[in-house]
């Protein structure tokens, strides 16, 4: 799936504005190309889904694409989940995220209904971080 959508920081202190491509839809995220790499935790706006929406996020990851640092793939965590996508007939297992008006939870509710994810840290992209590139990590 590839989906132009409009990246904005709403974070002051790290401005960032780009027309970018999506990749990658979740019911929980996403992840787009950018020409510029985010640092994890920025707060972010995606505008111009499907439909006209809009919806905001965390960065939640950030590598390089290719060893020239042109371009970067940014993981976004949602802080509403759901098909903000507009997809028709979207996957079986996003109605676990999407049951319900979107918006907070009560964490014993998440933990309850949440299916356990099970995280192999010896394939991409978890193995990037072990081998030390140190996109990962963030400065303070």
């Amino acid at each position: 799936m590839e989906i132009s959508v409009s990246v904005t920081s709403l974070d002051r202190m790290r401005p960032f504005a780009e027309q970018c491509l999506v990749l990658i839809v979740s019911a929980q995220g996403c992840g787009f190309r950018s020409s510029q790499a985010l640092h994890l935790e920025t707060p972010i706006m995606l505008s111009g889904l499907p439909g006209g929406g809009s919806v905001t996020g965390r960065v939640a990851n950030c590598l390089p694409l290719g060893s020239d640092g042109k371009l970067f793939l940014i993981g976004v965590s949602l802080y509403t989940h759901g098909n903000v996508w507009g997809l028709a007939d979207p996957p079986a297992d996003w109605s676990v995220a999407s049951s319900g008006e979107p918006g907070p939870r009560s964490p014993h509710a998440a933990s309850e209904s949440a299916p356990k994810l099970i995280v192999n840290k010896k394939v991409w992209p978890y193995n990037l971080a072990a081998e030390g590139n140190g996109t990962r990590s963030r400065r303070k």
